[in-house]
Protein backbone atom coordinates (compact mmCIF):
# COMPACT_ATOMS: atom_id res chain seq x y z
CA UNK A 1 0.00 0.00 0.00
CA UNK A 2 0.97 3.52 -1.05
CA UNK A 3 2.48 5.28 2.30
CA UNK A 4 2.59 8.75 3.42
CA UNK A 5 4.03 9.86 7.09
CA UNK A 6 3.28 12.66 8.99
CA UNK A 7 4.79 14.39 11.64
CA UNK A 8 3.88 16.75 15.12
CA UNK A 9 5.68 20.02 14.38
CA UNK A 10 8.78 20.80 16.40
CA UNK A 11 9.59 24.24 17.73
CA UNK A 12 9.86 27.44 15.25
CA UNK A 13 8.43 24.99 12.49
CA UNK A 14 5.70 26.07 10.51
CA UNK A 15 3.54 24.47 7.47
CA UNK A 16 5.91 25.54 4.89
CA UNK A 17 7.99 22.86 6.45
CA UNK A 18 6.08 20.11 5.85
CA UNK A 19 6.41 16.93 3.69
CA UNK A 20 4.13 17.79 0.60
CA UNK A 21 2.40 14.80 -0.85
CA UNK A 22 1.51 15.96 -4.67
CA UNK A 23 1.20 12.59 -6.81
CA UNK A 24 -2.71 12.68 -7.46
CA UNK A 25 -3.55 11.85 -10.93
CA UNK A 26 -6.85 11.03 -12.97
CA UNK A 27 -6.80 6.92 -12.82
CA UNK A 28 -9.72 7.14 -15.64
CA UNK A 29 -8.65 10.30 -17.97
CA UNK A 30 -5.74 10.50 -20.31
CA UNK A 31 -4.61 14.00 -19.83
CA UNK A 32 -3.43 15.13 -16.87
CA UNK A 33 -4.90 16.30 -13.84
CA UNK A 34 -4.99 20.32 -12.23
CA UNK A 35 -2.40 19.59 -9.01
CA UNK A 36 -3.54 18.55 -6.06
CA UNK A 37 -1.52 18.94 -2.91
CA UNK A 38 -2.18 17.56 0.55
CA UNK A 39 -0.49 17.66 3.75
CA UNK A 40 -1.07 17.47 7.93
CA UNK A 41 0.39 17.33 11.28
CA UNK A 42 -0.31 15.81 14.20
CA UNK A 43 -0.30 17.36 17.70
CA UNK A 44 -1.00 15.61 21.41
CA UNK A 45 -5.49 15.78 20.32
CA UNK A 46 -5.80 16.57 16.65
CA UNK A 47 -4.78 16.11 12.87
CA UNK A 48 -4.45 19.09 11.16
CA UNK A 49 -5.12 18.40 7.10
CA UNK A 50 -4.75 20.86 4.52
CA UNK A 51 -5.82 20.52 0.34
CA UNK A 52 -4.74 22.98 -2.13
CA UNK A 53 -6.94 22.33 -5.02
CA UNK A 54 -5.72 24.32 -7.91
CA UNK A 55 -7.96 25.44 -11.28
CA UNK A 56 -9.95 27.79 -12.23
CA UNK A 57 -12.54 29.41 -9.94
CA UNK A 58 -14.10 25.87 -8.58
CA UNK A 59 -18.26 25.05 -9.77
CA UNK A 60 -20.39 25.02 -6.12
CA UNK A 61 -23.95 23.92 -6.22
CA UNK A 62 -26.10 25.55 -4.04
CA UNK A 63 -29.71 26.13 -4.03
CA UNK A 64 -31.22 24.63 0.03
CA UNK A 65 -27.88 24.40 1.06
CA UNK A 66 -28.36 20.90 2.51
CA UNK A 67 -25.00 18.44 2.48
CA UNK A 68 -25.97 16.32 -0.60
CA UNK A 69 -25.03 19.52 -3.22
CA UNK A 70 -21.99 18.72 -2.20
CA UNK A 71 -21.88 15.89 -4.55
CA UNK A 72 -22.62 18.39 -7.57
CA UNK A 73 -19.98 20.28 -6.41
CA UNK A 74 -16.01 20.37 -6.78
CA UNK A 75 -14.57 18.99 -3.38
CA UNK A 76 -11.62 16.77 -2.12
CA UNK A 77 -12.92 13.74 -0.22
CA UNK A 78 -11.20 11.60 2.73
CA UNK A 79 -12.23 7.82 3.57
CA UNK A 80 -11.34 6.14 6.46
CA UNK A 81 -11.74 2.59 7.22
CA UNK A 82 -11.93 0.32 10.37
CA UNK A 83 -10.36 -2.80 8.16
CA UNK A 84 -10.08 -4.07 5.05
CA UNK A 85 -13.18 -5.52 4.76
CA UNK A 86 -14.62 -2.01 5.30
CA UNK A 87 -17.11 -3.38 7.74
CA UNK A 88 -17.43 -0.01 8.50
CA UNK A 89 -15.67 3.37 6.67
CA UNK A 90 -16.12 7.04 7.22
CA UNK A 91 -16.32 9.15 4.45
CA UNK A 92 -15.67 13.39 4.26
CA UNK A 93 -16.35 15.10 1.04
CA UNK A 94 -15.67 18.72 1.49
CA UNK A 95 -16.42 21.22 -0.68
CA UNK A 96 -14.51 24.63 -1.50
CA UNK A 97 -17.84 26.93 0.73
CA UNK A 98 -16.80 24.37 3.72
CA UNK A 99 -19.72 22.29 3.31
CA UNK A 100 -19.26 18.66 4.38
CA UNK A 101 -20.84 15.77 3.40
CA UNK A 102 -20.17 12.79 6.39
CA UNK A 103 -21.28 9.63 6.11
CA UNK A 104 -20.93 6.12 7.49
CA UNK A 105 -20.83 3.14 5.34
CA UNK A 106 -20.40 -0.18 4.81
CA UNK A 107 -19.22 -2.38 1.91
CA UNK A 108 -20.69 -2.69 -0.99
CA UNK A 109 -21.84 1.52 -1.53
CA UNK A 110 -24.37 0.96 2.13
CA UNK A 111 -24.55 4.69 2.80
CA UNK A 112 -26.01 6.43 6.23
CA UNK A 113 -26.01 9.87 5.22
CA UNK A 114 -27.83 10.51 8.82
CA UNK A 115 -24.70 9.49 10.38
CA UNK A 116 -22.39 12.62 11.04
CA UNK A 117 -18.88 13.21 12.14
CA UNK A 118 -18.50 15.17 15.92
CA UNK A 119 -18.77 18.68 16.16
CA UNK A 120 -14.88 18.38 16.70
CA UNK A 121 -14.32 18.41 13.10
CA UNK A 122 -13.56 21.87 11.88
CA UNK A 123 -13.27 23.07 8.36
CA UNK A 124 -12.08 26.14 6.71
CA UNK A 125 -11.52 27.25 3.33
CA UNK A 126 -9.91 30.44 0.94
CA UNK A 127 -10.38 30.89 -2.69
CA UNK A 128 -7.99 31.91 -4.67
CA UNK A 129 -7.57 33.24 -8.46
CA UNK A 130 -5.52 29.87 -9.16
CA UNK A 131 -6.84 27.41 -6.24
CA UNK A 132 -8.77 26.76 -3.32
CA UNK A 133 -7.66 25.60 0.46
CA UNK A 134 -9.57 23.66 2.50
CA UNK A 135 -8.04 23.07 5.78
CA UNK A 136 -9.38 20.92 8.51
CA UNK A 137 -8.75 18.80 11.56
CA UNK A 138 -9.58 15.68 12.97
CA UNK A 139 -10.07 14.62 16.92
CA UNK A 140 -7.68 11.82 17.93
CA UNK A 141 -9.60 11.11 20.11
CA UNK A 142 -12.30 10.09 18.25
CA UNK A 143 -10.08 8.04 15.34
CA UNK A 144 -8.96 5.79 18.23
CA UNK A 145 -12.73 5.36 19.55
CA UNK A 146 -13.77 4.05 16.18
CA UNK A 147 -10.84 1.43 15.81
CA UNK A 148 -9.45 3.81 12.85
CA UNK A 149 -6.42 4.96 14.19
CA UNK A 150 -4.20 1.61 15.51
CA UNK A 151 -0.77 1.85 16.34
CA UNK A 152 -0.10 5.06 14.63
CA UNK A 153 -1.61 4.66 11.62
CA UNK A 154 -4.53 5.32 9.48
CA UNK A 155 -6.02 3.58 6.73
CA UNK A 156 -7.56 6.72 4.24
CA UNK A 157 -8.39 7.41 0.78
CA UNK A 158 -7.33 10.89 -0.51
CA UNK A 159 -9.56 12.16 -3.34
CA UNK A 160 -10.76 14.80 -5.16
CA UNK A 161 -13.83 15.55 -7.79
CA UNK A 162 -12.98 18.26 -9.81
CA UNK A 163 -15.94 19.82 -11.55
CA UNK A 164 -15.18 20.69 -15.04
CA UNK A 165 -19.04 21.39 -15.65
CA UNK A 166 -22.20 22.90 -13.83
CA UNK A 167 -25.46 23.27 -15.51
CA UNK A 168 -27.90 23.93 -13.35
CA UNK A 169 -27.78 21.01 -10.54
CA UNK A 170 -26.01 18.73 -13.22
CA UNK A 171 -22.29 18.24 -12.49
CA UNK A 172 -19.69 16.57 -15.08
CA UNK A 173 -16.72 15.75 -11.99
CA UNK A 174 -13.33 14.24 -13.22
CA UNK A 175 -11.60 11.76 -10.55
CA UNK A 176 -8.95 12.47 -9.19
CA UNK A 177 -7.24 9.94 -6.42
CA UNK A 178 -3.26 9.26 -4.79
CA UNK A 179 -4.08 5.89 -5.41
CA UNK A 180 -5.34 3.96 -8.38
CA UNK A 181 -8.32 1.63 -7.70
CA UNK A 182 -8.21 -0.40 -10.86
CA UNK A 183 -11.51 -0.13 -11.49
CA UNK A 184 -12.89 -0.16 -14.79
CA UNK A 185 -15.40 2.84 -14.10
CA UNK A 186 -14.74 5.40 -11.65
CA UNK A 187 -14.75 3.92 -7.89
CA UNK A 188 -13.38 5.01 -4.80
CA UNK A 189 -15.45 2.79 -2.49
CA UNK A 190 -13.18 0.25 -2.74
CA UNK A 191 -10.40 -1.41 -0.74
CA UNK A 192 -7.92 -1.02 -3.54
CA UNK A 193 -8.25 2.28 -3.01
CA UNK A 194 -6.92 3.09 0.14
CA UNK A 195 -3.10 4.06 1.27
CA UNK A 196 -1.41 4.47 4.92
CA UNK A 197 -0.78 7.79 6.14
CA UNK A 198 1.69 6.92 9.50
CA UNK A 199 2.15 9.41 12.60
CA UNK A 200 5.91 9.13 13.21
Amino acid sequence: MKQFVIYKLKEGESRDDLTVLDDFFYPWEKETSPKTLFSAFYDDAYINFRFEAFGPKPKVFVATDNKLEVTKSERVEIFFRKNKEMTPYYCLEMDPNGRVLDYEANTYRKFNRKWMWPTSLCIKTVIKEDRYILEGKLSLSFLKEKEILKENQLEIGLYRGHCVELVNDIATIKWISWVDPKTEKPDFHVAESFGVLKLE
